[in-house]
């Protein structure tokens, strides 16, 4: 592998935070024991949660460290429902938006279908931005436990409308949690400002360890425990805390938050680099999400209706998510892979399952464009060179994936006869049958 640009699924760990990792495991301490090594550990952890805290704009006790996003938004989904539907049995419904990551959107397919949860997934437009008028809707009907929405998509990079998502939420009264594990370190993220209630990160998106991660939640938001045991966290999530991680983590955030305006420039540059020479080279050849006209931002809440707000937020800087017609995503990663070049066709979590993107469907694609879909992720370690790679390579890439896609969808050539005659004899059966 020559070039890396699948940064959106994970990315390489800082040397420096490396170096962190690596001194914290070569010391012992429980951090919930009373001991010195215990008390030590503590310390450790407690500072790490300030550092954490401070790069997010966020208080320390907002911070509960947590195995990574997925846990992260488990628990917010999850704990968020459970404690508002605890309050009034009358609040079922949980509404996200219909491109959410899966470790939402299952989490809420799951309280539907196993708990007594009204799921509403909340529409987007052919840019996959959210319909503000349909969560209005919503909201206005009453019996909303919780709102989820992620500040930036994971696979096409749209930066959603949060300031005007909670505006709305909580005029309403209802809590609002965002996945921003593609955010941080990314565009500007401020907690406090945003308004959230609660917010999902990960650490190995930005220079972190896998394994590492957080759910920043304010104590208004109340949370039931996922899990049990021995109450570490605020009481909402048990387990011997891991000191390395969130060390790890900690400096992770604090570094990636402190590149990120400098980052954010340098990678929207590339980004836009690669989207323009890749349209001119490559026929029949989409953008997907909003056009290349920025990044995303954090900004005041905007007064007014719903109808009155901006919808565009941006993009995230490090994000090209194409559709290639007439080619199938597998042949083309596979021929990028060849070719020393890693790239994907959407979330990595549901990586060797060929099947329609749902962010995609939701935008309102067919299937099988949908199937057609490359994500090129950029990040700190990509140069100019690994773009040009890109450019130089995928013209003949997606002409040998054209071809194989157009000789598996060939209609069979009957015995004894030519193959222009079966293509015709199809055509015929078809409007036939039609």
């Amino acid at each position: 592998m020559t070039v890396y640009l699948d940064h959106a699924a994970t990315t390489p760990v800082r040397p420096e935070v490396a170096e962190r990792y690596a001194e914290e495991l070569s010391r012992v301490g429980n951090p919930s024991s009373l001991h010195t090594a215990g008390r030590d550990a503590r310390r450790r952890l407690e500072e790490a949660r300030e550092q954490l805290a401070a790069a997010v704009g966020a208080e320390p006790a907002e911070v509960i460290f947590t195995s990574g996003g997925t846990e992260a938004d488990n628990l917010a989904v999850k704990g968020g429902y459970w404690a508002r539907r605890g309050a009034d049995d009358g609040l079922r419904t949980v509404a996200v938006s219909a491109i959410e990551h899966p470790a939402v959107l299952e989490t809420a397919e799951w309280l539907a279908a196993h708990d007594g949860a009204d799921l509403v997934r909340l529409r987007v437009d052919s840019d996959g931005v959210l319909d503000l008028g349909h969560l209005e809707a919503l909201l206005g009907r009453g019996g909303v436990a919780v709102v989820s929405v992620m500040w930036t998509n994971n696979e096409i990079g749209v930066v959603q409308p949060l300031e005007q998502v909670v505006h709305l939420a909580h005029a309403a009264g209802v809590p609002v949690h965002s996945d921003a594990v593609q955010a941080v370190g990314h565009v500007t993220v401020h907690f406090a400002l945003s308004g959230l209630d609660a917010m999902s990160l990960s650490g190995h998106k930005l220079g972190a360890p896998v394994g590492t991660g957080a759910l920043v939640a304010r104590r208004s938001f109340a949370l039931t425990p996922v899990e049990h045991g021995g109450g570490q966290e605020r009481g909402v999530r048990s387990g011997t805390l891991a000191v390395a991680g969130a060390r790890a983590l900690a400096l992770a955030v604090e570094l990636a938050v402190a590149e990120q305006e400098a980052e954010e420039a340098r990678l929207s540059r590339l980004r836009d680099r690669l989207v323009t020479a890749v349209r001119e080279k490559v026929d029949r050849v989409a953008l997907t999400g909003p056009a290349l006209t920025g990044s995303g931002r954090t900004g005041p809440v905007p007064a007014g209706p719903a109808s009155a707000v901006p919808m565009g937020q941006g993009r995230h800087p490090g994000i090209a998510h194409l559709t290639i017609e007439g080619a199938d995503a597998d042949a083309l990663l596979l021929g990028l892979d060849m070719a020393g070049i890693a790239a994907s066709s959407g979330s990595a979590c549901h990586a060797g399952v060929q099947q329609a993107s749902h962010v995609l469907v939701a935008m309102g694609r067919d299937e099988e464009l949908a199937r057609s879909a490359l994500r090129f992720s950029l990040g700190r370690t990509t140069t100019e060179e690994d773009v040009d790679a890109v450019v130089a390579a995928l013209p003949g890439v997606v002409e040998n994936a054209r071809r194989a896609h157009a000789a598996r969808h060939r209609p069979a050539r009957r015995p004894g006869v030519p193959d222009d005659a079966a293509a015709r004899g199809s055509v015929v059966a078809q409007g036939g049958a039609a």
